[in-house]
């Protein structure tokens, strides 16, 4: 049996899942993306994409998918540690700045604003989900991945 298929699936399931969850928060609750979310979003998206690719290679490949999953989940990690640091820093900003600028003329924005678009204010305090920040939840989500992927990417090649 495979070890990693499933383990990959999931991953990339989950990381689906939130960027949906983030399209509701965008369009439904009118929770307008700042750039750091922006970049949260394509560490998920950069999850899922390389967890599904991953999932379609041979035992050696999807060991190494994992480890490049791991590697897009740690960045994620950063960018939602990066941005809990703002937000307990108010008066430093990463809201109308360069990086939203050059964030918003990337062909994946020009291409799906809806879901890469930075409109908002890192620092917007919105109300918590479950006792916790967006940029928290991120945090849980992206250290739950890459602990997962990171143990995957660790594990021996499957004997047969």
């Amino acid at each position: 049996m495979n070890p990693y298929r499933p383990v990959l699936l999931a991953a990339a399931f989950i990381s689906i899942v939130l960027l949906g969850v983030a399209l509701y928060l965008q369009h439904g609750m009118n929770m307008l993306p700042c750039p750091l979310c922006v970049l949260q979003r394509y560490a998920f998206a950069a999850v899922a994409l390389i967890c599904l690719v991953a999932a379609g290679l041979p035992p050696g490949g999807q060991r190494a998918g994992a480890g490049l999953g791991l590697l897009a989940a740690l960045a994620g990690l950063g960018t939602a540690g990066w941005h809990l640091w703002i937000k307990a820093h108010p008066n430093v900003s990463c809201g109308i700045d360069p990086l939203e600028t050059s964030l918003n003329t990337i062909p994946t924005a020009q291409l799906l604003p809806f879901l890469f678009q930075a409109d908002g204010l890192c620092t917007t305090e919105y109300a918590p989900i479950i006792g916790l920040s967006i940029p928290q939840w991120s945090l849980i989500w992206f250290a739950v991945l890459a602990i997962v992927l990171g143990r995957t990417a660790l594990r021996g090649i499957p004997r047969r």
